[in-house]
């Protein structure tokens, strides 16, 4: 059987926070604002996965009023959710995603994200994709408020 979910997720830039993307810290002034490490892109992905599995969300699994969860890596909360789906008999195919940012851009750390991703979800390299785009001046992203991420993944069961 082959699943797909969709997962998004969004956060506003703050001061004193560190940027980080894909379990990847980005150098910029602004961090994004959350519970946890606020990894846009991560929590995207764990939507996805969850989805995919029909397990929820990623606030039923780590709740933003659960202090375990303060500042947590969100690299260490999709491998948890990694474990999960295996647990449930679902194998990961793929995933895709998109971020969405104005700024810093992307061009220079994608691969190193990618690898990042592809460690924690225990695929090969070639089976995430992570794509960039720009707000190009319109809504929160363009302004340069915050960054939003969509992902979608495919798993499959045997059940």
């Amino acid at each position: 059987m082959i699943r797909t979910g969709i997962g998004y997720d969004c956060h506003r830039f703050a001061a004193g926070r560190r940027l980080v993307l894909g379990g990847v810290e980005l150098q910029s002034e602004l961090g994004l604002e959350g519970h946890s490490d606020a990894d846009v892109l991560t929590h995207a992905i764990i939507d996805a996965l969850l989805g995919a599995a029909a397990l929820g969300d990623i606030g039923q699994h780590f709740p933003d009023t659960d202090e375990r969860y303060r500042d947590a890596d969100s690299l260490q909360l999709l491998r948890h959710t990694v474990e999960r789906l295996g647990a449930q008999g679902f194998a990961i195919e793929n995933v895709d995603a998109t971020i969405m940012l104005e700024r810093p851009h992307l061009s220079g750390v994608r691969e190193q994200i990618c690898a990042s991703l592809a460690e924690a979800l225990g695929l090969p390299a070639g089976r995430v994709n992570v794509k960039a785009t720009r707000g190009e001046g319109m809504g929160f992203v363009g302004r340069g408020e915050g960054a939003a991420a969509l992902a979608v993944a495919t798993v499959t069961s045997s059940g």
